[in-house]
């Protein structure tokens, strides 16, 4: 199983997930609600499987070991707005620029890591390594997911 391939399409359903929510305005309280929860999902599901199973190894690759601090590090980022998130009223002002923020830092993580990290990680790793990886993650997020409240 392809580990690059995994993780990219993780983020195109979270680049998904973002347009919707840009789509909505502060008074669809119910449809933002869903949408964040999704969101919210997809995005600690992943994090969580890269510190578990990519990160560990990017730090054992010269190439790829500052850039993996520095995605855990992203990734502390991200979860505290989101848990920021989840505390304000999504029809709010403060919310939908918190949101932009988080979908500004979002961004920058995932240009990183297509850009840089995951080259670099599928450049160092055989093929056999790679598709091990692959199916740890996959094995991690399933794990994960279901352990997330329904």
């Amino acid at each position: 199983m392809d580990p690059i391939a995994l993780l990219k399409a993780d983020h195109r359903k979270v680049e998904e997930l973002f347009k919707k929510l840009e789509d909505t305005t502060e008074r669809a309280v119910k449809t933002r609600t869903e949408l964040f929860e999704k969101l919210r999902m997809e995005l600690t599901v992943h994090a969580l499987a890269e510190e578990a199973v990519l990160y560990p190894e990017n730090k054992e690759i010269p190439s790829t070991r500052e850039l993996g601090f520095e995605a855990v590090e992203e990734h502390h980022v991200v979860k505290i707005l989101l848990d920021e998130l989840s505390e304000l009223s999504p029809d709010t002002e403060e919310w939908t620029a918190k949101l932009s923020v988080l979908k500004e830092n979002v961004q920058h993580h995932v240009k990183e890591e297509e850009g840089e990290i995951f080259p670099k990680t599928k450049k160092a790793l055989s093929a056999e390594e790679l598709d091990e990886m692959g199916a740890r993650l996959f094995e991690e997020k399933e794990k994960l997911l279901g352990h997330m409240p329904a």
